[in-house]
C-alpha cells in the first residue's frame, strides 16, 4: 500500500487494522508536524516529508514498489474543493487542485490493482462538475474503470457527520463495491441530488456513535485545565475500543480562553441566535454554538479549538472540545501518537481519515484483490 498525501497515516491505520496484510510500503505529505505522526505509528514504513511535485514517481518506484503495489489511497489537499466556504469552491485556479494530477500520475506509474482517492464533497460540483469530469477521464484512459460515491462517517461507527467523497478505481478488479452502512443516523448534511450516489442506511441499523458515547468517560475540565489520567472506566463499546492498549490519557487539555470568550460560551446554545445581541460582531449560524450531545458531532475542523470558526463548544462545560476529544470524534485510539505543537495536533486532527471510515472501505475493496 502506498498513502498519498498521509497527513497523520490515518487512512493506511484504518486499512492496516483491518487486514494485517496490509504493508504501508510508501507514504509522502509536504507537513513536517503530519510526517511525524505518520512515521511516529507507522515506524517500519517509509514515509517521506517533501513536496509531491518534486517527486519523480518513476524513479521511485524503482526504489519501494518491490513485488508490486497493490493499493494507492490519498487524498489531496481539499481547502480548493471545499463547500464549506462557498467562495472557495469556485477558486478553480487555486494551486492546490493541480495535486489531483499527481495522484493520477502516481496510479499511472505504479499500476495499482486499486486506488481509493478521498476528498471533500465540493470537489462534485467545482468548476461546474469540470474538474471531476477530468479526473474520471484520466483514469479511464489508464484503463481503470472507476466509480464513486459520498460516504457519511456517521453511518460506519464514527461519531462524526463527516461526508467525504470516495473514488475507487479497479485495474480489472471488480466490480467495484462499497461499504455498506453499519449505523443509522437521520442528521442532516449536504447530501447529492443524485440519491444513488449516497449510502443510505435503513432505520433498522444500531444507532450512529453519539458525542456523549465518543468522549463521556474522559475529565472535565475548566478552561486552560489538562487531565492526563483517565478518572473513570469505559462506559460503553466504543470508548473500550479506543482506549485499548492506552494507559495514560493524552492531548485532553482545555484552551486558555479569554474573560470575554468564556463570557460568550456560557450564553452559548445550539446556534449563534442564542448569544445576546452585541456580545459578539459576527459570524456562521454555527458560529459560538454547542455541540449537541445525543447526536454524531458535526464535522470536525482544523479551527475546533475556536468558537468564532465552527461548532466546536462542549455540550455541558464551558470551553470548546480538547484535542484528544477531536481524536475521538474523528475515530483515532487513544493509543495514537501524535506530533508537534497543539496547534499542528489540531490541523492535523481536522485534516485526517478518520481510521474507522478507511476501516470500513478496506473491508468492501479488500475481497476484491483474491
Amino acid at each position: 500500500m502506498i498513502d498519498l498525501f498521509c497527513g497523520t497515516g490515518g487512512f493506511a491505520d484504518g486499512f492496516s487494522t483491518a487486514d494485517t496484510n496490509y504493508q504501508l510500503v510508501y507514504a509522502i505529505d509536504a507537513d513536517p508536524h503530519a510526517v511525524a505522526t505518520a512515521r511516529a505509528n507507522h515506524p517500519s514504513s517509509r514515509i517521506d516529508l517533501e513536496d509531491i511535485r518534486a517527486v519523480d514517481a518513476r524513479d521511485l518506484k524503482s526504489e519501494v514498489a518491490g513485488e508490486g503495489v497493490d493499493l494507492i489511497v490519498g487524498g489531496p489537499p481539499c481547502q480548493g474543493f471545499s463547500s464549506l466556504r462557498p467562495n472557495r469552491a469556485s477558486n478553480t485556479n487555486d494551486p492546490r487542485n493541480s495535486l489531483l494530477i499527481n495522484f493520477i500520475d502516481f496510479v499511472d506509474v505504479f499500476r495499482p490493482k486499486l486506488f481509493v482517492l478521498e476528498n471533500v464533497v465540493g470537489i462534485v460540483t467545482h468548476s461546474k462538475g469540470l474538474t471531476l469530469e477530468m479526473v474520471l477521464e484520466r483514469f479511464s484512459a489508464l484503463g481503470y474503470s472507476v466509480e464513486w460515491k459520498i460516504i457519511n462517517a456517521a453511518h460506519f461507527g464514527v461519531p462524526q457527520k463527516r461526508e467525504r467523497f470516495v473514488l475507487v478505481g479497479s485495474n480489472g478488479y471488480g466490480p467495484i463495491s462499497f461499504p455498506q452502512p453499519t449505523h443509522y443516523s437521520d442528521s442532516k448534511v449536504i447530501g447529492h441530488r443524485d440519491r444513488d450516489r449516497l449510502q443510505s442506511p435503513c432505520s433498522q441499523l444500531r444507532p450512529a456513535v453519539t458525542f456523549e458515547d465518543a468522549v463521556s468517560d474522559l475529565p472535565p475540565l475548566e478552561r486552560g485545565e489538562t487531565a492526563d489520567s483517565y478518572d473513570s472506566s469505559p462506559r460503553n463499546e466504543y470508548q473500550r475500543q479506543r482506549r485499548a492498549g492506552a494507559d495514560t490519557l493524552t492531548l485532553h487539555s482545555a484552551s486558555k480562553h479569554s474573560d470575554k470568550m468564556l463570557e460568550v460560551i456560557q450564553h452559548a446554545g445550539d446556534s449563534i441566535a442564542s448569544i445576546p445581541e452585541g456580545l459578539v460582531t459576527s459570524g456562521f449560524s454555527s458560529s459560538y454554538s454547542r455541540m449537541r450531545p445525543d447526536e454524531p458531532a458535526n464535522t470536525i475542523t482544523v479551527k475546533f479549538q475556536s468558537p468564532a470558526s465552527s461548532k466546536c463548544i462542549h455540550p455541558h462545560q464551558a470551553r470548546t472540545i480538547t484535542p484528544r476529544e477531536a481524536a475521538r470524534l474523528q475515530s483515532f485510539d487513544d493509543r495514537y501518537i501524535f506530533c508537534g505543537p497543539m496547534t499542528h495536533v489540531a490541523s492535523q486532527l481536522g485534516n485526517a481519515v478518520p481510521p474507522l471510515l478507511g476501516r470500513a472501505i478496506s473491508s468492501a475493496i479488500t475481497p476484491l484483490m483474491s
